[in-house]
């Protein structure tokens, strides 16, 4: 499966929840897509339900279904609750933990940075975005991509951070210290029912 190129905002309003964790997709419209977005709503069925909790992760990190499922399968063989594994393993992944620290505005833009080269992880360049970062491991913006316009751009507009990264904005480095407690992550999902679609 290819990966999805169309409007975010969309994507976003279909669900009803800001898969760019700004809010900003929802002001004006908040209602679904489309000429019937505005619409009677159906009553979702519990596969819809399961279905849309889902999406709105898979939206979110920008996933192809392809990863989601494997995500899912990787978070079944670690000790502990199933969701809450899932939600580790998505947020160790490298362009997640570059969004996180602020050096793109979204997690796009980071994936992007990681593609073309412009970060190391522990001073070795890595372009692989779905990378499982571990605590303890540093992440830099390589040197020749130090003044790189997007970065700078991003680092200025950045004022949300996060306590299981930190990052020093002059040296630009950060570490990944810890895996994130489920409280310190968005409470608009329901990671239980994913579990559920994906166990049918």
């Amino acid at each position: 499966m290819s990966r999805y190129t169309g409007s975010t905002y969309k994507r976003s309003r279909r669900v009803g929840f800001s898969t760019l964790e700004t809010g900003k997709e929802l002001l004006k419209k908040p209602y679904g897509p489309g000429q019937h977005g505005q619409g009677r709503k159906k009553k979702l069925s519990n596969y819809g339900i399961q279905l849309k909790e889902k999406q709105k992760i898979r939206f979110s990190y920008g996933l192809t279904e392809k990863q989601m499922k494997k995500i899912f399968k990787a978070a079944g063989k670690i000790k502990g609750i199933h969701g809450e594994n899932m939600f580790k393993l998505l947020e160790s992944r490298l362009d997640n933990v570059v969004f996180r620290m602020g050096l793109a505005n979204t997690r796009n833009g980071a994936r992007q940075l990681v593609n073309h080269g412009h970060i190391n992880v522990n001073d070795q360049k890595l372009d692989i975005p779905s990378y499982q970062v571990t605590p303890g491991d540093k992440i830099t913006v390589r040197e020749k991509s130090k003044d790189n316009k997007v970065i700078r751009e991003a680092l200025d507009k950045n004022i949300k951070t996060v306590e299981y990264v930190s990052f020093d904005k002059d040296k630009l480095e950060g570490t990944y210290i810890r895996f994130p407690e489920r409280n310190e992550l968005t409470v608009d999902i329901d990671e239980s029912l994913v579990v559920e679609f994906y166990s049918r």
